[in-house]
């Protein structure tokens, strides 16, 4: 399903986030109805014109996409202002082929509370408490976070979006991360990674 919306209907303007290398774009219109995606190049979004079309822009590296934001990791080929109006160009142009639902299959509510995302609880209770309490401000900068495994007591995390590279995700977050995951948890020897 598309969006059938047109050109002038659909609003965009860019926001900065706490990473230099990152700008966010926020619509009126939603970009992926469920769930997040990330894209680190043009071929991972062949089903996605949106999203592929943006990685003809020269610098742009990653591409993460969450409800109505779309973040564009950038490694500064272009300065900001041409970055931006590259960006918003494709944005506009593509949106009303655009099909915020992609990647999605269609799980009944009561199925996804039957079938947990990790096999282990803890995995789960970790997912929930970053859910509650990291994910939002993380998201509201226009990145996210990924667990990946756990080994012991270390949580293996990826950053996503404008996380993914940012000074201030590999020091003051991460400690963060870690300190609100001890305190709920009840355990002082759980290590966060980034991979």
């Amino acid at each position: 399903m598309t969006t059938n919306i047109s050109a002038d209907d659909l609003l965009v303007r860019m926001q900065y986030t706490p990473n230099p290398m990152a700008l966010k774009f926020v619509a009126n219109m939603p970009f992926k109805n469920e769930g997040k995606a990330a894209f680190n190049a043009a071929v991972e979004a062949e089903g996605v014109p949106l999203v592929r079309d943006l990685f003809y822009i020269m610098g742009v590296k990653q591409v993460h996409v969450f409800q109505n934001t779309i973040t564009v990791t950038h490694d500064g080929s272009l300065d900001e202002d041409q970055l931006c109006l590259e960006v918003t160009a494709v944005i506009r142009s593509r949106y009303a082929t655009h099909n915020p639902d992609f990647g999605e299959a269609v799980v009944p509510e009561a199925s996804r509370k039957e079938h947990p995302l990790h096999e282990d609880p803890e995995m789960n209770l970790i997912e929930e408490i970053l859910d509650r309490t990291i994910r939002p401000g993380l998201q509201a900068d226009g990145g996210d976070i990924e667990l990946i495994k756990r080994e012991g007591d270390d949580v293996y995390i990826l950053y996503q979006g404008a996380c993914g590279g940012c000074p201030s995700s590999m020091m003051g977050t991460l400690d963060a991360i870690q300190g609100i995951l001890r305190h709920e948890m009840q355990s002082d020897t759980l290590s966060i990674i980034p991979v």
